[in-house]
């Protein structure tokens, strides 16, 4: 079986405040993001408790054990007793991004082994299981637009009117860890919800639909802070970092130019 984990992006992003399980509060919009993917080949094989493991593309510097992808897949024989699987992961999407790729493998392999084994599972109960491996994953099951709070794994749909509007995602060569991100931050709450923010005109979203990581991590990475401003500067009616960064998207009427430089890597797509 092959499946494409696609990764997302976060459409504003405000952390509360600072909870007492040592999590964040968080209110953001997660939208997927259809044609950045990772591929995953996953195969069913002998043996109980076999996982077989390997990667080609983009390197990550992981064990094999930590991956999430491995992770996931133990998780799934531990939780409901299935066999051994074999999977291959294509690395495509960026990590230390913000684009939840991790995440994304992670559920993508939890559905798969759902298929494979005809476990039956419903959606809730594969948003259970996955919402053990990380805050993210949970959104990856359902794949549409949908409105986080909590820590990011309580979910609501939401209506995003973006049909026709060009996504342009890039991504420096530097990354930014999780616990970087969240360090710097300042929990605060939010006058207006972001999802009433994100009910008005995209063309009103620039200045009040904030990523809460972006002040500090503009101060100590400026050149992510500069190429939010070359977004902007080629005809953007909104950009913003994407989760806790290092990647930024930027939503066009008109596809812009793609040449960014050597080493950034860029994505775009027109969204449906």
């Amino acid at each position: 079986m092959i499946v494409k984990a696609n990764c997302k992006i976060n459409l504003g992003l405000r952390v509360v405040r600072k909870r007492e399980d040592g999590y964040h509060e968080l209110q953001s919009v997660m939208m997927p993001v259809k044609g950045l993917y990772d591929e995953i080949t996953i195969e069913r094989v002998d043996g109980d408790g076999v996982v077989e493991f390997r990667q080609r593309g983009i390197a990550v510097d992981c064990d094999a054990e930590r991956n999430l992808v491995v992770r996931a897949a133990r998780l799934m024989q531990e939780r409901y007793g299935v066999g051994g699987v074999s999977i291959t992961l294509d690395k495509r999407v960026p990590f230390g991004a913000g684009l939840g790729g991790g995440s994304s493998d992670a559920t993508a392999v939890i559905i798969a082994m759902n298929e494979l084994f005809g476990l039956s599972l419903s959606k809730l109960q594969l948003s259970d299981v996955a919402a053990m491996l990380g805050s993210d994953t949970p959104f990856f099951v359902y794949n549409t637009p949908q409105y986080c709070t909590g820590r990011g794994e309580i979910m609501r749909p939401i209506k995003l009117d973006l049909e026709g509007l060009y996504l342009v995602v890039v991504k420096p060569a530097e990354g930014v860890s999780t616990a970087e991100a969240y360090g710097g931050v300042k929990p605060a709450q939010p006058e207006t919800e972001l999802c009433e923010q994100l009910m008005h005109s995209v063309d009103r979203w620039q200045g009040s639909v904030v990523n809460d990581f972006e002040r500090h991590i503009f101060e100590s990475h400026p050149n992510i802070a500069i190429l939010k401003s070359e977004l902007l500067a080629r005809g953007a009616i909104y950009a913003s970092m994407s989760g806790s960064g290092s990647a930024l998207f930027g939503l066009f009427r008109e596809l812009p130019s793609l040449d960014f430089g050597s080493d950034i890597f860029v994505h775009a797509e027109k969204i449906e």
